[in-house]
């Protein structure tokens, strides 16, 4: 959910902002970044009545069921009890009943069903959101959301930048840099935590408000896009390393790619069911890891994948990149359009196939 305010009656016009949100949709929507479905990307530019903003976002929250992302750009303005409140286009500073308050944007968003919820405020006094004055309810804290993550583009009493004669804010051109360029020297996916410092890095460089961050739990671990500057080592470096060559999780184009890629992992680690159960931790039944290896579909959960994959000895580096692999596949699968048949055989049954020294048997 992108929402934006550019333009102002009583308030300093805002002109990069208009530019903010088609650009942020477009990169969030990209396979090579997000990839995240159009439908699933809607954008509300200048909202002229509270409810013309916040009503989108309510049927977003009730829609969603993996990430909920609200962005909102524009005038951060301070109410007579020094709370802070979105500038539509008619608001006055001082008087928050013109605006938007956060409270009521957090009511909303705290009340989701989303596995993971992300706010990212690109506005003036956006840190009064994370509760930096003493007293103050964090979102951070209060959502039960076991993945919630609020992003500020400056301190509590600071001013956003909006530079005269630069095509976007200064925040979010700086965010759009990242997810269209990447960051060299990362890993294939950049979370949340990788873009924020990345961010603080590159504005406090140029002298500009530095972003401010909160999160809850494993938040700061959500993937945001896909690292277009990642250069993977080749794979005769890792094998002179002494590291063993895991399948490559830019490689699973389908559900099935990976669940084979599960089986595959398993012979590359020589251990047989018994052995791995004893590695997992969290400890994982022989039962369970033998259904997970003969399963047709994705797991509709995680954990089990990932103590899994730990037992076969790959580092946690590399667990988030199969984790984000498998977020990827199963946003495919939920995809009408693009349903997956279901395989003859298991994938464990398809990885042995082709083995060095199996033979196929004639059907």
């Amino acid at each position: 959910m992108l929402v934006g305010v550019s333009r102002y009656s009583a308030l300093e016009p805002l002109p990069a902002v208009a530019n903010n949100l088609p650009a942020l949709a477009d990169v969030l929507t990209d396979p090579t970044s997000w990839n995240l479905p159009a439908g699933h990307c809607r954008v509300v530019a200048e909202p002229e009545a509270q409810r013309d903003m916040l009503d989108p976002v309510k049927e977003a929250a009730d829609h969603a069921r993996d990430t909920l992302l609200v962005y909102f750009a524009g005038h951060g303005l301070l109410d007579g009890r020094g709370e802070l409140f979105f500038g539509l286009p008619l608001s006055v500073q001082g008087h928050s009943y013109t605006g938007v308050t956060y409270q009521a944007l957090r009511e909303i968003v705290t009340d989701c069903a989303a596995q993971r919820l992300v706010i990212i405020l690109d506005c003036c006094m956006s840190g009064r959101a994370l509760g930096l004055m003493g007293g103050e309810h964090l979102l951070a804290d209060q959502a039960e959301i076991d993945g919630s993550y609020l992003l500020a583009a400056a301190p509590e009493n600071g001013r956003a930048l909006a530079p005269p004669g630069e095509t976007y804010t200064a925040f979010t051109g700086e965010l759009l840099h990242v997810l269209q360029h990447g960051i060299t020297g990362q890993h294939r996916q950049l979370d949340l935590n990788t873009v924020y410092q990345r961010l603080r890095s590159e504005l406090a460089a140029k002298g500009r408000p530095t972003p401010q961050k909160r999160d809850r739990n494993t938040a700061g671990r959500l993937v945001l896009a896909h690292n277009r500057a990642y250069r993977p080592a080749p794979a005769s470096s890792r094998a002179a390393a002494g590291e063993t060559a895991w399948p490559d999780p830019d490689e699973f184009h389908t559900p099935l790619a990976f669940l084979e890629a599960l089986a595959e992992a398993r012979e590359l680690t020589g251990l047989t069911i018994p052995a791995l159960s004893e590695r997992a931790d969290p400890p994982v039944a022989p039962a369970t890891i033998s259904r997970l290896l003969n399963r047709t579909t994705l797991p509709a959960t995680w954990k089990t994948t990932g103590s899994y994959l730990t037992a076969c000895g790959l580092h946690p580096e590399q667990i988030t990149e199969w984790q984000a692999a498998w977020q990827r596949l199963r946003a495919q699968e939920r995809e009408p359009s693009a349903p997956q048949p279901t395989p003859p055989r298991s994938p464990a049954q398809t990885w042995r196939s082709r083995l060095p020294g199996r033979r196929r048997k004639s059907p």
